[in-house]
């Protein structure tokens, strides 16, 4: 039985990268669209977002109107928010990246995927999944690595080609957010979860969705799109 359960057991190294690289190729762009709700009110935000490798992501709101042209760049350890409203241009620090994304309960991490999976943790698949089907991983920290997260325990499908849930644990060891990974579409050629929700355990009554509207894979951008003048100037 277990010979036969490690060999179903998909490559963690495999896994990992399929986590890595899930949103992201060489370079890709699309429009996203988040739901932010909460007891009293519902934000709903439409952005166009870009990327190339690992070092270098784009978004930009287009609605609501009042949010229009509020841009986040990242480039390698660099991050920034734009604010067309006072045309003033802010750089968040490292220590930021695991904050608040404008507001939401969404990180800046979440959205400019600068934590690597591969970099940051340790991972090992335990076994099988029921409920959800697929299979049980665990990704500890490196040691000396800063951040929110202690252990991240992922569900990924029977193949370990794509996330289905995701459990993050702060660093005292408690369970601090959920993150499901639902709708898988086929979108640029790849097959991907379209729809992410995210509860918060010290936020109950909140729920954060992140649904990708179209993406394109393997695109060509310049690296000039990547820059603090073309964030001033969109």
């Amino acid at each position: 039985m277990a010979n036969a359960l490690a060999a179903d057991m998909p490559r963690v190294e495999d896994v990992i990268h399929n986590l890595d690289d899930l949103y992201r190729t060489s370079a890709s762009t699309g429009h996203v669209e988040l739901i932010a709700k909460t007891e009293t009110q519902t934000r709903h935000l439409k952005m166009r977002v870009w990327s190339k490798g690992k070092d270098k992501s784009l978004i930009i709101i287009d609605e609501p109107a009042r949010e229009a042209g509020t841009a986040t760049l990242k480039v390698g350890n660099n991050l920034w928010n734009y604010l067309p409203k006072i045309s003033r241009t802010i750089r968040i620090p490292p220590s930021m990246m695991l904050s608040s994304w404008m507001g939401t309960d969404f990180t800046n991490d979440d959205l400019v995927k600068d934590t690597s999976y591969e970099r940051d943790f340790d991972t090992r698949i335990v076994g099988r999944s029921n409920d959800p089907t697929g299979w049980t991983g665990v990704m500890e920290v490196k040691p000396g690595v800063v951040g929110r997260w202690q252990k991240i325990e992922w569900v990924v499908n029977e193949e370990g080609t794509l996330p289905v849930v995701a459990r993050y644990y702060d660093r005292k060891g408690r369970l601090a957010r959920t993150m499901r990974f639902t709708e898988v579409k086929m979108m640029g050629g790849r097959k991907i979860p379209t729809r992410m929700l995210l509860e918060t355990v010290d936020q109950p009554g909140h729920l954060t969705e992140l649904r990708y509207l179209d993406m394109k894979f393997d695109v060509k951008l310049s690296d000039n799109l990547f820059s603090l003048s073309q964030l001033e100037s969109q």
